[in-house]
């Protein structure tokens, strides 16, 4: 049984490495930018520090460690000046520092940051220490959590200000890493492995192409109302794949039965753990609009399926590239800016919806399995048995 159970963890490795939904052939609606991600926003960068360590039995202090950082940038590393930013509580159980600032200035200042519940102070002093380093003064961020606790040990606070600053400083424009990295290592989406997600949108309003550009840490969900493409897979995969444990690396924990080859033996995750969507564009918008844009978010989230559970923290945070200059410092001066009229902005609306739903879904294919505290284990969404519902549906589109 432990090779049998070895041998599938690999198997689903080597199917999972490097894919990200379009290439299974899931079909999406609306035009992806080149690089289907958030840093398709000009300017916009992405830093993440991963921590893994150990197995076993939990040890407060010690491990397993299963968690990291992602750091988002809205004018990248070099650049210190405020955006635009806007703010959606979709279920508050949750924290993200900045609301009032959001709330009465609409601005964002510096790197949103994305970690685990007990990390968010830590990652504030390491942005803080940070910024103060590199533009001499030590920004307000926006720093949001999901919980960990499945696979970490979250009680150990592994993540430190050193953790947040090593995230800072890989951050680059370019492709994204998605799945179990980041503040995204450790966490569950729909009952199967989850993690960072991210995916874009061009769209045209008048004469003009703008940019729209989505990332998620997904911790959340009910895996029983799971839809991708419209089809329903969680319910196909209800009895699959299921959460369990490896009885070779500790003790039964809680109510996680031991493993079998295809997880039939698990239990179901409830909907609850948070997801943090942090969505950017280039287009002049307002507070106020960004706030409506935050909103839609939630919108990309429910075509999953989830309805929001009373556990889930669902916080999203919004934030505009343009204008180039946001007079924060100087209230004296008004910002010039021609923002999208608002009759004309349901273009990017439609593109947040689009881009959050298949921010998720690449969090979910390009997840792999993971063992973490005491032997938990969550499993990867199965690349092929998800192409073949969908397939069961004439939801499949040839693989790109």
């Amino acid at each position: 049984m432990r090779l049998a159970l070895a041998l599938l963890a690999m198997v689903v490795a080597a199917n999972q490495a490097d894919a990200r939904a379009r290439d299974l052939g899931v079909p999406f609606e609306g035009s992806p930018g080149p690089l289907n991600a958030i840093t398709d926003v000009r300017g916009v960068e992405v830093g993440q520090k991963t921590l893994i360590d150990g197995e076993g039995p939990l040890k407060f202090g010690v491990g397993p460690v299963r968690t990291g950082v992602t750091v988002v940038f809205p004018r990248g590393h070099a650049d210190p000046r405020p955006v635009y930013g806007g703010f959606f509580n979709l279920n508050g159980n949750g924290e993200m520092t900045g609301r009032a600032y959001l709330d009465d200035f609409g601005i964002v200042q510096g790197p949103i940051g994305i970690t685990d519940t007990n990390g968010v102070g830590q990652v504030y002093a390491g942005i803080q220490q940070w910024s103060a380093k590199h533009f001499s003064s030590a920004t307000w961020p926006v720093v949001a959590e999901t919980w960990s606790g499945y696979l970490n040990d979250l009680e150990g606070f592994h993540v430190t200000a050193d953790t947040a600053i090593a995230a800072l400083d890989t951050a680059r424009s370019g492709s994204v890493e998605e799945g179990n990295v980041g503040g995204g290592t450790g966490m569950v989406c729909f009952g199967f492995k989850g993690g960072i997600g991210t995916a874009s949108r061009v769209v045209s309003l008048a004469d003009r192409s703008y940019t729209l550009g989505v990332l998620v840490q997904c911790n959340t969900g009910d895996r029983k109302v799971l839809r991708i493409a419209g089809a329903p897979v969680g319910a196909a995969l209800a009895k699959r794949w299921l959460p369990c444990f490896d009885p070779k690396l500790a003790a039964k924990p809680g109510d996680l039965p031991a493993c079998t080859a295809d997880g039939s033996r698990g239990l179901p995750s409830p909907d609850e753990g948070s997801i943090i969507i942090v969505v950017g564009t280039d287009a002049p918008l307002m507070p106020k609009q960004l706030d409506r844009v935050a909103k839609r978010a939630a919108m990309g989230l429910a075509r999953l399926g989830s309805y929001s559970g009373n556990g889930s923290g669902d916080l999203i945070v919004s934030f505009s590239t343009a204008p180039a200059e946001v007079n924060h410092e100087d209230q004296q001066k008004p910002d010039a800016v021609m923002p999208v009229a608002n009759a004309n902005i349901d273009p990017l609306l439609e593109a947040t919806v689009q881009a959050t739903e298949e921010a998720i879904v690449n969090a979910l294919v390009a997840a792999r399995t993971m063992t973490g505290a005491n032997g938990a284990r969550y499993f990867g969404i199965p690349h092929d048995e998800l192409r073949t519902i969908l397939k069961s549906y004439n939801r499949l589109e040839a693989r790109k």
